[in-house]
């Protein structure tokens, strides 16, 4: 897979800082969502990040992936978003991410928050949908646990994490993998709400917006790549993101 990297540099005691792993779902579908998520990761980095997209097909051609497409799975990275640990080689911390993120905050901030007692942190969303259909009129499903798994930091060398293997991810079911139920509840910890801000369910209070305004924005039900959703909350922030994105892709030279 390919790799993209920001190039910036910190310094650690071994004299270089590995960059922070990121994966994120790709789908044909929504390719300018992907772009427009990276280049808001990029933008506000202050440390090395390597972005790494999961895409389907690379993962079925390299036989990583191989099960059949459920009715009930919306994107391509329904159940390809568990080898995050193993596609990181079960070391170090990484993230997993949705591509209908929008990242308004430095991405040092969301991982200065990991705990190496817990194997994965997350946002632990109590959400339940009100919508039949999200997206471009995929039907929307209500599970436990819905969306925490849209954005995870995992602990990839916490023995339990081990257990995501290509044949566990192939095999298991999605209430197996959404609710995490390969661990213990005291081995997932929580990350404030607003670094997974979905957008129709969580707020802004106007009384406390220092710590309710949203550091990553999640257009669950969709974003304005999609008709339907040009006018959804916070569509304009994401339209400009992608004004700016488009800037600089016409500024790099062709090879």
């Amino acid at each position: 897979m390919s790799l993209v990297s920001n190039g910036n540099g910190h310094l650690a005691s071994n004299g270089t800082e590995k960059p922070f792993k990121i994966f994120v779902g790709y789908d044909p579908r929504e390719d300018l969502a992907y772009e427009v998520c990276c280049h808001s990761l990029h933008k506000r980095s202050s440390i090395p990040i390597e972005i790494t997209p999961i895409k389907q097909s690379e993962l079925r051609k390299s036989g990583l992936y191989w099960r059949e497409r459920g009715q009930t799975e919306s994107t391509e990275f329904s159940f390809s978003r568990f080898l995050t640990p193993y596609l990181a080689n079960y070391e170090g911390w990484a993230m997993f991410v949705d591509c209908d993120f929008l990242y308004l905050n430095d991405i040092k901030e969301l991982r200065d928050l990991v705990d190496g007692k817990y194997a994965i942190m997350c946002v632990q969303h109590d959400y339940t949908p009100k919508e039949k259909t999200k997206m471009d009129g995929v039907v929307q499903t209500v599970y436990p646990r819905k969306n925490w798994s849209s954005m995870v930091l995992y602990n990839c060398g916490h023995p339990k994490n081990k257990m995501l293997t290509p044949d566990v991810v192939n095999s298991q079911t999605g209430a197996f993998l959404h609710r995490f139920q390969w661990l213990e509840d005291h081995e997932i910890g929580s990350i404030p709400f607003v670094w997974n801000f979905l957008v129709g369910h969580n707020k802004v209070d106007k009384n406390d917006p220092s710590s309710t305004f949203p550091k990553a924005i999640h257009y669950t039900l969709g974003g304005p790549w999609f008709d339907a959703w040009k006018d959804c909350e916070f569509g304009e922030l994401w339209l400009n993101e992608l004004e700016e994105y488009k800037k600089e892709a016409n500024k790099k030279p062709e090879n």
